[in-house]
């Protein structure tokens, strides 16, 4: 781990200006043109400089301002000797500048340098490079030995310290990334969560009303082979239409629910009870309001069930019940078995309805249970309230 710490570079999103406010941007930029114009200035208040040291300031000070600007570059791309060659070429424009007779400038060269060192680069190479740059500035520097030693500590504090606030805005920088992506997800999960509602909602209603009118159709056509009378197969089809008109409406019905219109459901299975003949319904237990999810898996499991009843035991009588119970609400299904069987009709369907209305209460944390009992055939549905 102190290995680690010791050759570990600040991360990208440190060394990069994401996260940088506006007003520490300007305040850095008015930093970089008070440097530039204090170099400048020096260099040309400079006393007992020569000719050929004026005329050579301006080449030093554009090579200084190209070696930093690549310096930010290969720091950000983690490459570390080109990194230290950069750095090491503004150490060298200092000694430059200093045999030159530019003893201001040289010494904000080695002190910026150290900074800079110890800023954006692994502390195993920035130790270095800062030992000599302030040492080249101790040398050079003509205060007293107490106030040089301030000095020193102050500006290897500072690259410290500003090292510290990059990688703490980086951190909030790869924070606010993994956030962002964390609430994409979850929009993405919630879209898809949502259209596999709407998708089951609408085969729910689909393979009930097709299925119920797939009851009838077929009754018409066992009794055209068998030359029944006009008024039967008139009646079966009259059935099939009712039922598809019935579906029309459920599917109404359903898009309602989606947009959290909804009947109530007692007043639902009531409706469907009053539709199935032979079907009875009684409530139990103290009613209490149900969520979207839960009342739409009762509605749906009562329409399979009865659906069944219909199309497995043809002529049966369907007892429902639904209770309220203190955190759940149970639905109970149960026929008093086929009174008029027919082979082909009860082979009819997909098979899937039971597969269905299993994984719908499972998806709710509830659990469905569906097989023969003493008399028929009971489904029988939990879901938390």
């Amino acid at each position: 781990m102190i290995r680690r710490h010791w050759t570990e570079w600040p991360s990208r999103e440190a060394l990069s200006r994401e996260g940088v406010t506006r007003a520490r941007r300007i305040i850095a930029r008015v930093v970089r043109v008070g440097v530039i114009g204090m170099l400048v200035w020096t260099a040309v208040t400079q006393r007992g400089v020569s000719d050929w040291a004026l005329v050579l300031s301006p080449v030093l000070l554009l090579a200084c301002v190209a070696a930093s600007w690549a310096y930010m570059r290969t720091t950000y791309d983690h490459r570390l000797w080109p990194s230290i060659g950069l750095l090491g070429s503004m150490v060298g424009i200092a000694l430059l500048a200093q045999w030159a007779g530019f003893v201001g400038p040289a010494i904000v060269l080695w002190c910026g340098c150290a900074v800079a060192a110890l800023e954006r680069l692994p502390l195993a190479a920035s130790v270095p490079i800062t030992v000599v740059s302030l040492t080249g500035f101790v040398l050079v520097n003509d205060d007293a030995w107490l106030t040089t030693a301030v000095v020193v500590v102050g500006l290897c504090l500072s690259g410290y310290v500003l090292r510290l606030d990059a990688e703490a805005r980086g951190n909030a920088q790869r924070l606010l990334v993994q956030e962002r992506a964390a609430r994409a997800a979850e929009a993405e999960s919630a879209a898809l969560a949502e259209r596999s509602r709407i998708a089951r909602e609408i085969h729910d209603v689909l393979a009930h009303s097709l299925s119920a009118q797939l009851v009838h159709l077929e009754a018409a056509r066992l009794l055209i082979e068998r030359g029944a009378e006009r008024d039967q197969i008139l009646e079966r089809v009259v059935a099939a239409r009712g039922m598809a008109r019935d579906g029309l409406a459920e599917t109404r019905q359903a898009l309602s629910a989606l947009r959290g219109d909804m009947t109530p459901l007692e007043d639902f299975l009531k409706e469907l009870v009053a539709s199935s003949d032979g079907a009875t319904l009684a409530v139990e237990g103290l009613r209490k309001p149900l969520s979207a999810e839960a009342s739409q898996a009762v509605r749906r499991v009562a329409q399979e069930a009865l659906t069944n009843v219909r199309k497995h035991a043809p002529g049966a009588k369907a007892a429902m019940r639904l209770e309220y119970r203190p955190d759940e609400v149970a639905l109970e299904v149960q026929d008093s078995g086929a009174s008029r069987p027919d082979a082909e009709l009860t082979v009819s369907g997909s098979g899937y309805g039971l597969l269905g209305m299993r994984e719908r209460a499972e998806l709710l944390g509830g659990s469905l249970e569906a097989g023969p009992c003493e008399e028929g055939f009971v489904v029988r549905l939990r879901v938390p309230v």
